[in-house]
């Protein structure tokens, strides 16, 4: 009797070893990713929805500009996270330990201003109020436009263009409220505002030494390193979704603007935003390079020390991705 309930015993512990351990196996397979909530990082999104079919489980967490991706890396809630440039360089900057793997979109940025005002371009915007999202590329393309129109700026009073600091979202609203005068918007809202009618297109900030931004897909070294088959099926997973995205427009546009924006932006919307803001796969180091040069020629992001691009922009992975699928 006793040594039935002593076999029992053995069996059950061994079943709750098995569970356990095949717990932390699951644990072990699921990668943590941080996105934003804008149209060109839908691909982004979609990772997470086919994950299952590459054999990976994708846990995405939705923050509201890059720079809190990059504060979410610093305390370890993330293994691979989507954001702008700039938010990366600046991370980098401040030691946070991460790799430039990929780039999943260009442009994503335009001048928008009130129509009344009959603003045509950035020299135009002296003597105005700009709102802009602090700690974004938009911020940076904004500062290298005013820059190389030889126009001044602060977030005060006193220099040629008063910058307003506004969210994504809040942006919209000011330029509706009359509140500023033009605004440096991503993207959907920069199109949404001129769809709605309460704002008209100066231009598309793509004439300074950056050129279109690559938006980053960025890997903490230790995922990189560490969890390397992970990290090959996660990056095989971005290039499927992302080549998803480029070839179905209409799955694209689905997905975005009914499972991202629940109806909240228009088919038109969303095709206006991805027609400045495409879907893409590469970036390079050079690229990076002059992105942080701006950066630092404008004192964005308080880089005591900027990083050297080529030593943190690591495309093998996604090279290997793109030939298995024989993409160039």
């Amino acid at each position: 009797m006793e040594t039935n309930m002593f076999k029992k015993s053995i069996l059950s512990l061994g079943a709750t070893l098995a569970v356990m351990a095949g717990s932390a196996q699951a644990a072990d397979d699921v990668i943590r990713l941080g996105n934003l909530k804008l149209a060109h990082f839908g691909a982004i999104s979609y990772i997470k929805e086919i994950g299952p079919k590459c054999g990976i489980k994708v846990e995405e967490s939705t923050f509201a500009k890059g720079l809190d991706v990059m504060q979410a890396i610093i305390a370890g809630e993330l293994d691979v996270g989507a954001t702008a440039s700039e938010a990366a360089i600046s991370g980098r900057a401040k030691g946070v330990p991460i790799y430039v793997v990929a780039g999943f979109a260009t442009g994503g940025a335009r001048l928008v201003a009130r129509a009344e005002l009959g603003v045509k371009s950035i020299k135009d915007l002296k003597g105005k109020k700009v709102g802009v999202t602090r700690g974004s590329i938009q911020e940076v393309l904004l500062a290298a436009e005013l820059a190389q129109n030889g126009l001044t700026s602060a977030d005060a009073p006193g220099k040629d263009v008063h910058i307003i600091y506004l969210s994504y979202p809040d942006l919209n609203q000011a330029l509706l409220g009359k509140n500023v005068d033009a605004i440096m918007q991503t993207e959907p809202q920069a199109s949404q505002s001129i769809n709605k009618g309460f704002g008209v297109e100066v231009m598309k900030p793509y004439d300074t030494a950056i050129g279109s931004p690559v938006r980053t897909l960025v890997m903490t070294e230790k995922f990189y390193k560490e969890r390397r088959p992970l990290a090959e099926k996660f990056m095989r997973c971005f290039v499927e979704a992302t080549k998803t995205f480029i070839d179905n427009k209409a799955t694209a546009q689905k997905y975005v603007t009914q499972t991202l924006f629940k109806g909240q932006i228009t088919a038109e919307d969303f095709n206006d935003a991805i027609g400045n803001s495409p879907y893409s796969y590469d970036i390079t180091a050079a690229h990076i390079q002059t992105t942080t040069d701006v950066m630092l020629k404008q004192g964005i992001g308080k880089m005591t020390t900027p990083p050297v691009a080529k030593d943190w922009v690591k495309t093998d992975l996604l090279d290997q991705a793109k030939k298995s699928m024989n993409l160039k």
